[in-house]
C-alpha cells in the first residue's frame, strides 16, 4: 500500500470511528454529540475522496459543501444528498459555543438524531462507493 491508499485508508477509518461514536452517544442520549460527529464523519469522507480524486492534502475546513466542491464531488450529489450536508453544517463548531449550543440541542432529540445517522450512514456508503 502506498502513502497515497494510506492517506485514504486513514480518511475512511476515521470516519468509521466517528460514526460508531455517534451512534454510542444516541445511547447515552447526548444528542449535541451525535450530531457533531455525524458531521465529523461526513466531513472526513469528504477528505477521503479529495485525496482519492486530487491526489492531494485536504483543505483544512469544516464546511461540507465547500468541501465537497473542492472535492469535485459536489456536481454528482443528488439534491437529498446536498441538502443533507447543509443539515449537518450547523451541528460542527457553532453547535459547541455558548451562543448557539441551545439553539441547535433544542432542535435534537432521540427520533431526530437516529434519522441523522441512517442518514449518515447511507452517505457514507454512497461517498464510500465513489472511492
Amino acid at each position: 500500500m502506498d502513502s497515497f491508499d494510506r492517506g485514504v485508508s486513514y480518511w475512511v477509518d476515521i470516519a468509521e470511528y466517528d460514526l460508531e461514536t455517534a451512534e454510542a452517544m444516541l445511547i447515552t442520549k447526548r444528542y449535541l454529540y451525535v450530531g457533531f460527529m455525524c458531521h465529523q464523519t461526513i466531513e472526513k469522507l469528504l477528505k477521503g475522496y479529495f485525496v482519492n480524486a486530487l491526489n492531494d492534502t485536504p483543505p483544512y475546513t469544516h464546511n461540507l459543501s465547500r468541501l465537497a466542491i473542492q472535492a469535485k464531488i459536489y456536481d454528482i450529489l443528488n439534491e437529498e444528498q446536498k441538502d443533507f450536508l447543509d443539515t449537518l453544517e450547523p451541528l460542527n463548531i457553532e453547535a459547541r459555543y455558548p451562543t448557539v449550543k441551545d439553539t441547535v440541542l433544542k432542535s435534537l432529540n432521540q427520533a431526530r438524531c437516529e434519522e441523522l445517522i441512517r442518514k449518515t450512514k447511507e452517505l457514507s456508503q454512497w461517498i464510500k462507493t465513489q472511492l
